[in-house]
């Protein structure tokens, strides 16, 4: 039994985290018919069968999901040798894909990694932008970055920066409301909420002299895109609750007025994650160290 062109595996691979040989053959840009055709014939160099076929999915058998993960090791220690010969020669090289909020991107990431790409022209970014938690060990991503508490010991994180959340509306929204003076008070506002882990966030928690006072908010609007709230806001239509670093620039340009100052909210960390056990290439370590720096700096 012998693996005579290790390529072949890239097939096996894609069908693997896509669940198909469709998605196998799209990401690796081959037709369906040669990804089965490379398929069997890796069943046939091991003489075992690696998945198991049937008219809507695909699953690894018990020899498959071996052989995905042996597979995997190895393609990584490919990709680490390319990569120290990249740092041979002084120069980043290669591919990153990260997974970003919709409103951190647009708002603050997006210049940060214009500069990156300049420092290192040999590097291409992918950016996959949204509030859908992306799998981190099944998607093709190197790194996520995300707010909030992390549940999932199978990732590594990196703490880039302890988001302080404010609350804000505007100029045209507070004339025909009212300020709010109190947390409680924001029971009579229009709040607009955004979805956390599939739910509307809409507990909102406000401290002061070490006592804290936690409010129901409610509103007109629920959106699973962070964007869409700010842009409600500005356009007059509610209040946010968001991160101050996300907003700095309306509260420059007065689109924004922040509220209930003398408040404190609670810390929202800011992590980068990478798969545990997983090679990191020098390109993707950097990357995480240069917006660890710049966040530091902000």
């Amino acid at each position: 039994m012998k693996i005579e062109n290790i390529d072949d595996l890239q097939v096996l691979l894609h069908a693997a985290r896509g669940g198909s040989l469709s998605a196998a053959a799209r990401a690796l840009n081959i037709t369906p018919a040669a990804a089965s055709a490379t398929l069997k014939r890796l069943e046939a160099q091991l003489r075992t069968r690696l998945m198991e076929r049937s008219t809507r999915a695909m699953r690894l058998t018990q020899p498959g999901q071996i052989l995905v993960e042996y597979a995997t090791r190895a393609i990584e220690l490919l990709a680490e040798g390319e990569a120290q010969m990249d740092m041979e020669r002084g120069a980043l090289l290669g591919t990153i894909r990260v997974a970003a909020p919709s409103d951190l991107a647009r708002a603050v990431l997006l210049p940060m990694f214009d500069e990156f790409l300049r420092l290192h022209p040999g590097v291409k970014l992918v950016l996959n932008v949204g509030d859908r938690v992306l799998d981190v060990l099944r998607d093709e991503v190197d790194i996520a970055l995300r707010y909030g508490v992390l549940a999932d010991s199978r990732l590594v994180a990196r703490t880039l920066t302890h988001a302080r959340t404010i609350l804000t509306a505007s100029p045209a929204y507070l004339k025909e409301r009212g300020t709010p003076r109190s947390p409680m008070d924001l029971v009579d506002h229009n709040c607009i909420a955004f979805m956390r882990a599939g739910r509307p966030f809409q507990t909102w928690r406000f401290g002061r002299d070490g006592q804290w006072t936690t409010v129901r908010v409610s509103g007109d609007r629920t959106v699973d895109d962070a964007s869409l709230a700010h842009d409600w806001a500005v356009a007059g239509a509610g209040i946010i609750l968001k991160t101050e670093v996300e907003l700095r620039h309306d509260l420059r340009r007065g689109t924004l007025v922040p509220l209930l100052t003398e408040w404190e909210t609670e810390p929202y960390p800011l992590h980068a994650l990478l798969p545990s056990g997983r090679f990191v290439p020098n390109r993707v370590r950097t990357l995480v160290d240069f917006l660890a720096e710049r966040f530091a700096a902000m």
